[in-house]
């Protein structure tokens, strides 16, 4: 879910010249009027990754998503995260063990998935031992308990309640597999802002979406008054209970595309990066880089990212950066990604972009994602041209001719 931005950076102040970044690092962008995060949270991202290229840092995380707990109180058509017995459905990270993870991780924003967080007894503590920290921290909620555990939180600059709307009434309620849970979301939002909480949007969508009704949604949410909205084509994870929801491939495209091209007369406010709207839109060939958005759950630091569950897992994040086999992962490289365009994974690739290419980063922050003309050939997979070994459960084998006559 997150939060990655053509970080601004006031004129001339980083120069130098590097194997990767010739002449300025970042351009002044000023503060991007249509994207939905604060100057003082982009700077500071901004710092951040300064201060990584100028240590010669190869793998780095930006957002941590921080997962402590899986049990949900809703049962979502496209969910990959619930379908665990209760013994795994009943367990949490406890709050020494998330102040844990984000210290060790030390990315400079954490989002808080699941499940549903605002189930955990010790999310208020949680929350506030990041906030102490200066950590931006996005608390994803469905906010059916929201108005109820609102009292147990207090406004701050570091933190946002990041709320799940899937589109307009009819295609949100038919999303989360229930009725009248999109007008208690905005009344949850409603409320939240009312009392001085950063409110955003993050929206997913599936089979069926049509432009002009994503259009109508990003218009809705943009009159709620919320800070910005997020808004990627949902991961088929294998755990989901329906398969057949997923959008992919070319029809992901030419669905942004039709957006985007409403979009135009619009002033939306979209919490990504100008590369990966262009990204989504056919414009750039990207493979993820899963270590942007390492995840911390019940079982360990996740490999090799949110979105695979059953990959294994890592006892530290050192462990996770030194013994996930990253070259195995990504869309060229194994089936599993084959469809995945989430932000999890290329929103820290589009930011590499944006580090390297500064100028091609603002051209298409005031341009905007091109809606005409060829898409980029899409890269081709390379594990189809993988030849399978000849043995039986990957032990060598000897097959030898015997000539019977020879040995009579």
């Amino acid at each position: 879910m997150l939060f990655y931005y053509d970080t601004v950076v006031y004129p001339q102040i980083y120069q130098f010249q590097s194997d990767h970044i010739d002449g300025l690092l970042f351009l002044n962008f000023l503060e991007d009027l249509r994207m939905g995060v604060p100057l003082r949270q982009q700077l500071t991202v901004g710092s951040y990754l300064i201060r990584q290229k100028l240590r010669g840092v190869k793998k780095y995380p930006l957002v941590l998503m921080l997962e402590p707990l899986f049990r949900c109180n809703l049962a979502c058509a496209g969910c990959g995260k619930i379908d665990y017995s209760d013994e795994i459905l009943d367990k949490r990270l406890s709050f020494e063990e998330c102040m844990q993870a984000v210290d060790e991780c030390n990315a400079p924003m954490v989002s808080i998935p699941g499940g549903e967080p605002l189930i955990h007894k010790e999310m208020p503590q949680i929350i506030a031992g990041i906030v102490a920290r200066r950590k931006y921290v996005y608390l994803c909620t469905n906010a059916l308990l929201l108005k109820k555990r609102i009292k147990d939180y207090t406004p701050s600059p570091y933190l946002t309640f990041s709320i799940h709307l899937d589109g307009m009434q009819e295609k949100h309620d038919a999303s989360v597999c229930q009725e009248g849970v999109f007008e208690r979301a905005v009344e949850a939002i409603k409320l939240a802002l009312e009392k001085g909480f950063r409110v955003t949007v993050n929206c997913t969508l599936f089979q069926g979406e049509k432009p002009r009704e994503v259009a109508e949604f990003l218009d809705y949410a943009m009159a709620l008054g919320v800070e910005g909205v997020t808004i990627a084509p949902g991961f088929s994870y294998e755990r989901a209970p329906q398969q057949d929801v997923f959008i992919k491939g070319k029809d992901v495209k030419n669905l942004f595309r039709g957006i985007f091209k409403i979009g135009k007369s619009r002033k939306w406010k979209l919490n990504h990066s100008s590369l990966y709207l262009d990204f989504l839109a056919g414009n750039q060939n990207y493979e993820c880089t899963p270590w942007g958005n390492p995840t911390r759950n019940i079982f360990g630091w996740q490999k090799p990212c949110y979105l695979l569950a059953d990959e294994g897992n890592a006892s530290s994040f050192q462990e996770l950066l030194d013994t996930t086999p990253w070259e195995k992962y990504g869309t060229v490289n194994n089936p599993k990604c084959a469809s995945c365009m989430a932000h999890c994974g290329y929103e820290a690739t589009a930011v590499e972009d944006m580090l390297k290419h500064p100028l091609k980063a603002l051209l298409t922050s005031i341009r905007g994602p091109k809606t005409e003309g060829e898409m980029v050939p899409e890269l081709k997979p390379r594990y189809i041209n993988e030849k399978p070994l000849p043995t039986f459960s990957g032990i060598p084998i000897r097959v030898e001719m015997i000539d019977k006559n020879a040995s009579a």
